[in-house]
């Protein structure tokens, strides 16, 4: 897993790449994660404020080898300035991933998220024998549901105040694409 390089060019003039995280990006990774806008919308797991100790906890479980995750940085000109992750399901539904990520704020607005969740997810349909790829994104989090509706993944449903954040209700979308709706590079499709 320790090779894995995904180039993404999305931006003209931005050069982007999935990688594995490693040590050397702390500094980014606490001066971008430490963000009350990026922890809002994310589950309870990402903290905020975001310290030196959940840098540490979260470079650990990235990197714990755990066959069932895959967790890499979105890198630009040498610099994490995000994440994106899968988690492979079990049980009933071990042909799932899961995706989740995040992009630090000064990214935002860019269309990077869409160019990232298309590469990712062409990585994992070429990777895994799955036939569902789906994320969970909080309903108000409007940029998020663009990024995966431009990626191709269509909303099957929204949860009524399916999840609690800050001591308050949201409700929850789940958006997912099938292997035979999906477009990927190098592949079948």
């Amino acid at each position: 897993m320790g090779s894995i390089k995904i180039l993404i060019d999305t931006i003209p003039g931005l050069p982007l790449s999935l990688r594995p995280w490693n040590n050397s990006d702390i500094p980014s990774l606490l001066r971008y994660a430490n963000n009350k806008a990026i922890a809002d919308n994310l589950r309870d797991g990402f903290s905020h404020p975001y310290t030196l100790e959940d840098a540490r906890r979260f470079l650990e479980m990235a990197n714990a080898g755990d066959s069932r995750i895959l967790i890499l940085a979105i890198e630009s000109r040498g610099e994490s300035i995000g994440s994106v992750g899968a988690t492979l399901k079990q049980d009933v539904y071990r042909k799932n991933i899961e995706i989740g990520y995040w992009l630090a704020e000064p990214f935002w607005g860019k269309g990077i998220m869409t160019g990232v969740i298309r590469k990712f997810t062409s990585h994992l349909w070429l990777t895994y024998d799955v036939r569902r790829i789906y994320a969970e994104p909080f309903a108000n989090n409007t940029a998020s549901r663009k990024a995966l509706e431009k990626a191709g993944f269509k909303c099957e449903a929204v949860f009524k105040q399916n999840v609690i954040k800050n001591g308050v209700y949201l409700d929850s979308c789940i958006y997912s694409v099938l292997r035979e709706d999906a477009s990927y590079e190098n592949g079948k499709k």
